[in-house]
């Protein structure tokens, strides 16, 4: 019984790498792995972001409407960056540094 399994493990180990070298062999003719999850997941996103400023944008203006009625929205400083920005048409909003007096 004892011969019996091991022939059947080295059956096991020559089959499973005449099979690795069979793949090996075949691996570089084998088709690319398709993009469009990849790409479809970023289109996803970068409309999400879209729409996010979008919503954000809308929600802002909506509030000053609250509480300045029929004046003119100013522009909306960035959420995300904080670093010198320009505006060419247009008024550059005042930033206000966190330490300044």
């Amino acid at each position: 019984m004892t011969s019996y399994l091991w022939r059947k493990y080295a059956d096991y180990v020559y089959t499973k790498w005449e099979r690795t070298l069979l793949w090996d062999m075949m691996d570089p003719y084998r088709r690319p792995k398709s993009f469009t999850p990849l790409v479809t997941t970023y289109i996803a996103a970068f409309y999400t972001g879209v729409v996010g400023a979008a919503i954000t944008e809308q929600l802002y203006k909506e509030k000053y409407w609250e509480d300045h009625p029929g004046e003119m929205v100013p522009l909306m400083k960035p959420m995300f960056y904080g670093g010198p920005w320009r505006v060419y048409r247009g008024e550059v909003p005042v930033t206000t540094l966190p330490n300044a007096p």
